[in-house]
């Protein structure tokens, strides 16, 4: 049964007519190419706060009545949610206190703290900052305003749905990321009941913060152990239990997606598509290339975010260069003899190799004396040439080690 009716959705895109824009599809050759049908990007990391979350979190807050915002909000967060909730509390007139995971992306942090909010680091988790929240609130009277586990916040990311069914009228498969579920209940929600043909929702999980999976097999909301993700905006590790509900009763799938096809996925829409986007944001996507099996086209893949740390955008390009064959780390040892390194590297730009890095080593227990090791970073065309390349240099009598 639908707990969130369409009328809550389409009352919040009223509300959120000055405050939120209505994002861009954008066609995706190269994704459309790969799939064999028409793939559409819906460019939430465009929005105010770079995020889709400024949706629900002012709708929330809108609705609080006068003496509830005077006592002020809370909120939990990787990143995203913090800044929806800041901005929006900054809008409506209440102070926000945020609780972010240690760690947390300092362009995240920052933004935060520049929309107004007071932000206080409990734990290393969301689960650590949504515990703490909730004593906040409770202690201090401050109004809790949750991630994805309300009716307003699911009202509020659903008028992403009412956007794209008017962008795509004929689109077939939506497919976005799911941490807490919030996102695609709210977007299923409004599609479901607003389309007037079948549209089959996915969900994409991080493979190492797959709380949905687990919860479904059991029937009800189950805790896991989340392992690291560079997907840190949907580790989460519980769905929430109107979420879970919509998530099991809406949702025609929730697949998983590797560290390696978030990487690949990041990296694809930087280049061909033009899109920065955190990890997070790029699970849908990731999911059309793990996954393509699972839609229909035209497919819209939702990119919920964009704030990501440059640091953390630069491992995760290596990341996904490497994954795609087009980054190298190799040792390679030589003997230890004038002119030796430069032969070796003589005979890289001799295989149409972009040196990145070299790190000579003369002197270690490990090493025969008579040897020297160079750590390699490599560019290369892709696969491929990465494997001629490890060949010929084999060929010649080095022996290599891959990775590092």
């Amino acid at each position: 049964m639908v707990t969130v009716p369409l009328k809550d959705v389409q009352d919040a895109r009223e509300l959120l007519s000055a405050v939120a824009v209505p994002t861009p599809l954008i066609p995706s050759r190269a994704l459309s190419e790969a799939i064999g049908g028409p793939v559409l990007l819906k460019c939430e990391n465009l929005q105010r706060t770079g995020s889709f979350k400024i949706r629900g979190a002012y709708v929330r807050i809108a609705r609080l009545t006068e003496e509830e915002r005077a006592r002020g909000v809370v909120a939990a967060s990787a990143g995203n949610h913090a800044q929806g909730v800041a901005l929006a509390a900054s809008m409506l007139g209440a102070k926000a206190t945020v609780f972010m995971p240690v760690g947390a992306p300092l362009p995240k942090v920052a933004a935060t703290r520049g929309y107004g909010a007071e932000v206080v680091f409990p734990g290393p988790t969301v689960d650590d900052c949504l515990e703490a929240a909730a004593e906040y609130a409770e202690e201090r009277g401050a109004v809790f305003i949750h991630p994805f586990d309300h009716q307003d916040v699911v009202a509020g990311q659903g008028t992403i749905g009412l956007e794209i069914l008017e962008q795509c009228p004929d689109v077939r498969t939506v497919v976005g990321a799911v941490g807490g579920g919030g996102l695609m209940s709210g977007v299923a929600t409004a599609i479901k009941q607003a389309a007037d043909h079948p549209v089959k929702i996915v969900g994409a999980q991080a493979k190492r913060a797959a709380a949905f999976p687990a919860s479904l097999a059991a029937g009800h909301p189950v805790r896991i152990d989340l392992q690291p993700t560079m997907a840190d905006g949907i580790s989460v590790g519980r769905p929430g239990d109107l979420t879970y509900e919509l998530v099991s009763e809406l949702l025609d799938a929730v697949v998983t997606v590797t560290e390696e096809s978030i990487s690949q996925a990041l990296l694809l829409c930087l280049e061909r598509a033009k899109q920065v986007v955190e990890p997070a944001g790029a699970a849908g996507v990731a999911a059309l290339l793990e996954h393509s099996y699972a839609v229909r086209t035209p497919v819209v893949a939702i990119l919920s975010g964009g704030n990501i740390d440059p640091l953390l955008m630069a491992k995760v390009l290596r990341h996904g260069l490497a994954g795609a064959g087009r980054y190298l780390v190799v040792r390679c040892r030589l003997k230890d003899r004038p002119g030796a390194l430069v032969t070796l590297l003589s005979e890289l730009a001799g295989f149409g190799v972009n040196v990145l890095d070299v790190v000579h080593e003369r002197v270690a227990a490990r090493l025969p004396v008579e040897e020297a090791e160079v750590l390699l970073q490599l560019e290369t065309r892709g696969t491929e040439h990465s494997e001629e390349v490890t060949r010929r240099l084999r060929e010649r009598g080095y022996t290599l080690t891959i990775g590092g």
